[in-house]
């Protein structure tokens, strides 16, 4: 699907046309420049690679920096591939906020916040087990049974246990776009969306 790279910038709310008060967040998307068109012939896929955010060239390797130079843009911090433009683009094109123009529906793939190791009640949920009396003063947020007993003598594998929690690659789908002010490269769209303040996130028409 065609898409850009974007910003997160924050969370804000603004009033709907029948006076509600709607949460969204405010993403800074493009400009992205194309800096190289796969083809089927050469790559075995068509996709277009932009770039998004100017790099100083000393923090750019030399093999990006040729990469760069060929498609006449300067250095970029983050790549990311796409497809399904309907237009004809060319290296050194400048693709906006504006693609999402006529969009009402939009999926966000970002990082979600990394959260640490954590416990069963915040990393799924748990209500905790058994009572404060009787013995069991230390046993509210504990896991309980995890079913290793005589048989089958060992833990299944993707049981429900503490462990590092967030930090992933997240998709969400069908997120409602409220507003495009192609002015300052802004997209509002309709409640949150995965990662911290300043993270790159991907949206997909």
């Amino acid at each position: 699907m065609p898409g850009l790279l974007g910003k997160k910038i924050g969370m804000t709310s603004v009033f709907s046309a029948e006076g509600k008060n709607v949460p969204c967040t405010v993403i800074e998307l493009g400009p992205c420049v194309v800096t190289q068109i796969k083809s089927v012939e050469k790559d075995g896929y068509s996709a277009v690679q932009l770039g998004f955010e100017d790099a100083k060239e000393k923090n750019t390797t030399a093999p990006l920096m040729g990469h760069f130079k060929k498609a006449g843009v300067t250095p970029k911090r983050h790549l990311a591939e796409f497809t399904g433009f309907e237009q004809e683009l060319n290296l050194g094109d400048t693709i906006t906020v504006e693609l999402f123009a006529d969009s009402a529906f939009v999926d966000v793939i970002a990082t979600s916040k990394g959260r640490g190791f954590q416990g069963v009640v915040k990393r799924h949920g748990f209500g905790g087990v058994g009572q404060t009396t009787h013995g069991q003063d230390d046993r509210l947020r504990k896991p309980g049974s995890i079913g290793a007993c005589s048989y089958p003598a060992k833990v299944f594998k993707g049981m429900r246990m503490g462990g590092q929690m967030g930090g992933d690659r997240v998709t969400t789908h069908n997120l409602q776009v409220l507003k495009v002010i192609p002015e300052h490269n802004l997209l509002l769209i309709k409640g949150s969306v995965p990662g911290y303040k300043g993270s790159i996130v991907s949206v997909l028409k």
